[in-house]
């Protein structure tokens, strides 16, 4: 019974053969598909004169021998094992999509790029993409910065103090379910730049949603906290920083995220009204030349960021509520 229990393993997507050589076949078969749309990239005439085909057969051979390596040996990061199978659908939906685009060009030009052109885009013009998610990454951070601290700092003052939450909390209700977008006529009146307008409309939009989260924590911790640490002689300095806020975090990293994706959409229409950098611009830049080639790289590339960002943001709340069970991971 031993030697037949250790010839084969019951999780999934693992051989065991006689050898006791692990195979990793879900990667087998994602090697085998990047493969075919490698030679399918190389060797099919594209029905009209794309550049970085090449490229992109390389890549995809490249990619399919790496998975080759990997399944044959017994050491697949389990990281890479977990998305074996979007790995597979990634290499079918690429030939698809070369198909339909390169090879037959069912979809009308320009406005269904073939996965070349968007290579393309990235290798001849990343100078100006690159500025431009630089230019989307400080406007975003100034902006949503601001408006985490400003919220931050005004949901606690108003969760704490029954004064603060007399005076702030009507304007909170009033102005705070308003679009930020609304505020773009009088953001650009006022401010004497659309960098700073689009800071400020950003601040807005993140602002309100921690706020109110960060409200609610701190109006709703049990008082008995409170009764504790008044017992051993705790200050309302100590009771505000050391009691109200850490139990309040939760619900402040629910409000982080909100304003985190209220701030995203912000962003995109501040940039398309007058700056004169970051993706919102480029994407405008590229539907006025009807480049879209070019929007599709933008957006892939805005998808990566935003993605990349509540990653980021994610990790810092599994380090801050390390001690909280059942967190929702990214």
């Amino acid at each position: 019974m031993t030697g037949s229990a250790s010839a084969f393993s019951s999780r999934p997507g693992i051989l065991l053969g006689r050898s006791n050589a692990a195979f990793w076949v879900i990667g087998l078969i994602a090697a085998l598909v990047w493969g075919i749309d490698g030679a399918l990239i190389q060797f099919w005439p594209d029905a009209d004169d794309l550049g970085r085909s090449d490229w992109l057969a390389a890549g995809a051979t490249g990619i399919a021998a790496l998975l080759l390596l990997l399944s044959l040996s017994n050491r697949v990061p389990a990281r890479l094992r977990y998305i074996g199978p979007w790995l597979v659908v990634l290499a079918l939906l690429l030939g698809a999509w070369e198909v339909i685009t390169a090879k037959l060009n069912l979809l009308p030009r320009p406005f269904f790029a073939a996965p070349q052109s968007i290579l393309e885009v990235y290798t001849d013009d990343w100078p100006r993409l690159a500025n431009s998610v630089g230019h989307s990454l400080i406007l975003l951070g100034l902006g949503y910065g601001l408006g985490a601290a400003t919220g931050f700092v005004t949901g606690v003052a108003i969760g704490w103090s029954r004064a603060v939450g007399y005076w702030a909390h009507p304007v909170l209700r009033l102005l705070g379910p308003l679009p930020a977008t609304a505020w773009l006529p009088l953001a650009f009146f006022f401010f004497p730049s659309s960098f700073s307008a689009s800071i400020f409309l950003i601040a807005l939009a993140s602002g309100f949603p921690v706020a109110v989260l960060t409200w609610s924590g701190v109006s709703s911790v049990a008082a008995a906290y409170y009764d504790i640490a008044r017992t051993l002689g705790a200050k309302p300095r100590f009771l505000v920083l050391k009691v109200a806020i850490p139990a309040a975090m939760p619900s402040v990293f629910v409000g982080l995220f909100m304003g985190l994706g209220a701030s995203f959409s912000v962003l995109v229409v501040a940039e398309m009204m007058g700056v004169k950098a970051g993706l919102g611009w480029y994407l405008t830049w590229a539907q006025g030349w009807a480049a879209y080639a070019n929007m599709y790289a933008a957006l892939l590339l805005m998808a990566l960021m935003c993605s990349g960002l509540i990653a980021l943001l994610f990790r810092l709340r599994d380090r801050v509520l390390s001690w909280q069970k059942g967190l929702v991971k990214w």
